[in-house]
């Protein structure tokens, strides 16, 4: 079975596609669909065997949870089982949009698969129109991880999601490229002080401006088969096929020309603009912009791009360090041949 795909306006998308994606959730099946951060592949969140094809769909472990799509703040505070002030503020200040709240689960609207079984559900309100269209033509919560195979680049188009789940999932909305191209941010609000549990499109900097006293959940975790707290805090994710090391720009190109050197396929590499590789004959070489934002949007499509030519390893430039591309680097780290 080929997965069926409708394209849709991005902005205005047709009613009749989503009232078929609609019901293709309702009955049980999954629905890959863009968001504002990547695609996600839905299911609906009360129903365990639905999600259970996620998992299987994905290769996802069962202790790595899912985060729960609402299409309104008060559906989020009635799968909450405390709603406290600062989940109020955070979504009145960043909602919707690429922000994931860590609350305390209630007792209804979500199984215990979505949580990995633990006592706390992440929950988001997008912003994408193909995604909030599709949040409310149904009554219940969307459970939604970004749809890709585990642990493989996230997917930032259709196509993208095809290449790894055609023939596992029932529907596609192609709303094109998404605009972040990083998934979201997670902030646990559980805790005093809250806690930033997983780095992603809602800037790090902003972020901080509205919570002075965050703290910082730094290293990503081993696969224990315990529940996690959050989707996205693995130690390997988001990774290409091929093998990807880091390099400072000044060793850039000693680090292509011993991958020549070696043979063993083609080299890509990821370097921000303005830097210059000479070490170009047999390597691919791709630049993208020194700015946080217009990098993120773009790197998991040219990552994807570097996959499908053939190479067999991509050399990424480090990015810069400040707060602004915490994100990115935390992709880059844990896409790593070896992950730091």
């Amino acid at each position: 079975m080929r997965t069926e795909v409708i394209a849709v306006d991005p902005q205005r998308p047709d009613p009749a596609a989503i009232a078929r994606a609609a019901a293709v959730l309702r009955r049980g099946g999954l629905v890959a669909f863009p968001t504002e951060t990547v695609y996600g592949l839905g299911a609906r969140a009360d129903d365990a065997a639905a999600v259970a094809r996620v998992f299987a769909a994905k290769g996802r472990p069962s202790f790595n949870p899912l985060i729960a799509h609402v299409a309104t703040v008060e559906h989020a505070r009635r799968l909450a089982a405390l709603w406290p002030p600062l989940a109020g503020q955070l979504a009145a200040r960043f909602w919707p949009g690429p922000l994931t709240l860590v609350v305390a689960r209630g007792a209804d609207g979500v199984c215990d698969p979505v949580t990995g079984g633990g006592p706390t559900v992440a929950l988001r309100l997008p912003s994408h129109p193909v995604a909030r269209a599709l949040l409310s033509a149904v009554d219940f919560a969307v459970a939604a991880p970004s749809a890709n195979r585990y642990q493989q680049l996230s997917p930032t188009t259709a196509a993208h999601v095809l290449k790894g789940l055609d023939g596992r999932v029932d529907l596609v909305l192609d709303g094109g490229p998404t605009a972040c191209g990083i998934e979201s941010t997670v902030v646990d609000v559980t805790h005093d002080p809250p806690r930033l549990l997983r780095h992603g499109s809602l800037a790090y900097d902003l972020l901080r401006m509205a919570l002075p006293a965050l703290t910082v959940v730094d290293a990503p975790a081993e696969e224990s088969g315990e529940a996690l707290l959050s989707p996205g805090m693995v130690r390997r994710h988001y990774a290409p096929r091929a093998a990807l090391r880091r390099a400072t720009g000044e060793a850039l190109d000693g680090v292509v020309a011993a991958l020549r050197r070696e043979g063993g396929g083609v080299v890509g590499v990821l370097a921000l603009e303005g830097t210059r590789v000479s070490s170009t004959e047999g390597a691919l070489v791709r630049t993208l912009p020194r700015d946080a934002a217009a990098y993120a949007g773009a790197m998991f499509a040219v990552l994807h791009a570097l996959d499908d030519a053939g190479c067999a390893h991509i050399v990424v430039e480090d990015v810069p360090t400040d707060d602004a591309w915490a994100a990115v680097r935390d992709r880059l780290a844990r896409a790593a041949e070896a992950p730091g």
